[in-house]
C-alpha cells in the first residue's frame, strides 16, 4: 500500500518528512503478514512504520508498550443499526459508538432503517449525518436504503457518500421501509450495478414466511419453525439469479442457514460478485440452550441448531462465508416480551462481538489472525475502506489492545449499549479489550473514554 511499508520508523520519518509522534509496542502484532513482535509507529494518525520489536524510538515519541497483549487492527463493523434519530430510546450515536470502542470496534456502518426518517434520500442521509456528527466516538460510515419507490434516489445518494444499499425480500418489521418484490428487486438491483454500487440484501423469502407454521408465544422452537431455512434458502437462490444475469455486487446479509452454503459456493465458483457474512450469535448460541420466554435470543433469520452452527464455522475458514459481522439491532426493554412472536427480532452485540467470537474460534482451533480477517480486514474491503482493517504503513493508526487470555463474566450493567438486553447475559468470554485507539489517539483505556473524535466517513473520500 504505501512506499514505507517495510521501512523502520526513522527511515519512514526520512522519506515522507513525518515526525513520529507515537510507538505502540508488543510481542504480538497482527500483521498481514502474520503475528510478529514489532515496534508500530504513528505520525499524524497514520502508521507510518511496522518496525522490529527493539527498534530506536525515534527522538520527540510517545512509547506505549503493552507487553504481550495483542495488538490488532481496529474492527470494523458494517452492520450496526443506531436507530438515531427517531428512535434514540432503543440507541443512539454516543452509546452505541462507545459500545463499539468498548468492544475493540474503531469504524461502523450504520443500517438506513430503524431511524426516523431512513437513509433513503440524500436529504435523510444528510440529517442522519448531522446527529451523528457531535455523538461519534469512532469513525461511521453509512448505508442507503432500496425501497420501492426510491430507484430515482439511489444515484445520488451513491454519489452522496453511502457504501451501498439495503433492502428487505420480505417485511422489515418497520412501515417506513417496506420490501421489494420481485421486479422492484431487479429494478434497484439494475440502476445500482449501473454505477457500480453494491447491494446488500435482507434475505428471506415472503412466500417461504408465509407458507410456515404461524405460531405465538414462549417456546422457542415454536419461533424456529416459523422462520425456516427454505426461506433463506429459496431468497439466496432467486438473489443469485438476478445478480448473475446483470452483473451485479451483491451481498447476502446475517446469513443463518446452512443449507445455503452450497448455493453461494456455486455462485463463487461461477464467478457471481456475492459476498456473505454471518453474525457472532449464530457461531457462539444454539437454538437448543435458548430458554422459553427468552426473547433477548430473537433475531431474524434466527439462531439455528448446533449441527447448523458447525457447518457455518466450516464456511468461514474455507471463505465460502466472508465476513463476521454483528447486526447490532437493539430495542427498548419492553419489546423483549417473552412471546417470540411479538417480541423485537433484534440481537445487541457490540460490545461483546469480539470475545464471544474469539472464545468459540479458539475452541474450534482457529487463530486470532482468523479473527481479524472476518471481523477487519474483509470488512473494510467489502465496503472499500482502504485505510482501515489492517495493521500496516499507510492505514489508519486504529487499534484495539486485547488480553486473548483473560477471560470475564458478562455482566448487563457494565454495557454501554443504551438498552442492557443481551443474549450473552452470564457468559464467561475469553478477551479482555484493553483499550481503544482511532488515528494514535487511546479513546478507551481502563473503562474510561475520550471525548468523541469520530469522523463520518464517506464512500469518496
Amino acid at each position: 500500500m504505501d512506499a514505507t511499508a517495510g521501512a523502520s520508523a526513522a527511515d519512514a520519518a526520512g522519506a515522507t518528512g513525518a515526525i513520529v509522534q507515537l510507538v505502540l509496542r508488543s510481542t504480538r502484532v497482527i500483521t498481514p503478514e502474520g503475528t510478529r513482535a514489532a515496534s508500530v509507529a504513528v505520525s499524524g494518525g497514520k502508521i507510518v512504520a511496522v518496525d522490529a520489536y527493539d527498534a530506536e524510538v525515534p527522538d520527540g515519541a510517545r512509547l506505549e508498550d503493552l507487553g504481550d497483549d495483542t495488538l490488532l487492527p481496529g474492527l470494523v463493523d458494517t452492520h450496526v443499526h443506531v436507530n438515531d434519530p427517531g428512535r434514540t430510546e432503543w440507541e443512539g450515536f454516543w452509546t452505541a459508538t462507545r459500545a463499539a470502542a468498548a468492544g475493540g470496534i474503531t469504524t461502523l456502518v450504520d443500517m438506513p432503517l430503524n431511524s426516523l426518517p431512513p437513509t433513503t434520500t440524500v436529504d435523510n442521509l444528510r440529517t442522519k449525518q448531522d446527529v451523528a456528527r457531535t455523538k461519534a466516538h469512532i469513525d461511521v460510515g453509512f448505508w442507503g436504503g432500496a425501497l420501492p419507490d426510491n430507484v430515482q434516489d439511489l444515484k445520488p445518494l451513491h454519489d452522496a457518500g453511502v457504501y451501498g444499499f439495503k433492502c428487505f425480500l420480505s417485511p422489515s418489521g418497520v412501515d417506513e421501509f417496506p420490501e421489494l418484490n420481485q421486479d422492484q428487486l431487479t429494478a434497484s438491483m439494475a440502476e445500482i450495478a449501473g454505477f457500480g454500487g453494491l447491494l446488500i440484501v435482507h434475505a428471506e423469502d415472503p412466500h417461504e414466511l408465509d407458507a410456515a407454521p404461524h405460531k405465538s408465544g414462549p417456546k422457542y422452537a415454536d419461533y424456529l419453525q416459523t422462520r425456516p431455512r427454505i426461506s433463506e434458502d429459496t431468497a439466496i437462490e432467486g438473489l443469485i439469479a438476478v445478480a448473475k444475469r446483470l452483473g451485479a455486487r451483491v451481498h447476502v446479509l446475517h446469513l443463518s442457514s446452512s443449507d445455503a452454503l452450497p448455493l453461494v459456493a456455486a455462485a463463487k465458483r461461477e464467478g457471481v460478485q456475492l459476498t456473505v457474512e454471518t453474525c457472532p450469535h449464530y457461531l457462539t448460541l444454539t437454538a437448543e440452550e435458548v430458554p422459553d420466554g427468552a426473547s433477548e435470543f430473537k433475531c431474524c433469520p434466527p439462531i439455528r441448531e448446533a449441527g447448523n452452527q458447525d457447518l457455518l464455522w466450516e464456511a468461514l475458514a474455507d471463505g465460502t462465508i466472508d465476513c463476521v459481522v454483528t447486526d447490532h439491532s437493539p430495542s427498548t426493554a419492553d419489546l423483549k416480551t417473552d412471546d417470540f412472536a411479538t417480541a423485537w427480532g433484534g440481537i445487541s452485540g457490540l460490545q461483546l462481538s469480539l470475545p464471544a467470537v474469539w472464545t468459540e474460534a479458539r475452541k474450534r482451533g482457529h487463530s486470532l489472525e482468523d479473527v481479524v480477517r472476518w471481523m477487519s480486514t474483509r470488512t473494510a474491503q467489502l465496503v472499500g475502506l482502504d485505510q482501515k482493517g489492517a495493521i500496516e504503513a499507510g492505514r489508519d493508526a486504529d487499534f484495539a489492545v486485547l488480553a486473548p487470555d483473560e477471560t470475564f463474566t458478562v455482566d448487563p450493567a457494565e454495557l454501554q449499549h443504551r438498552n442492557r438486553v443481551t443474549a450473552y447475559a452470564g457468559k464467561t468470554l475469553s478477551g479482555v479489550v484493553k483499550s481503544t485507539w482511532l488515528r494514535g489517539e487511546r479513546i478507551l483505556h481502563g473503562g474510561e473514554f475520550s471525548k468523541p473524535a469520530g469522523r463520518l466517513l464517506e464512500r469518496n473520500n
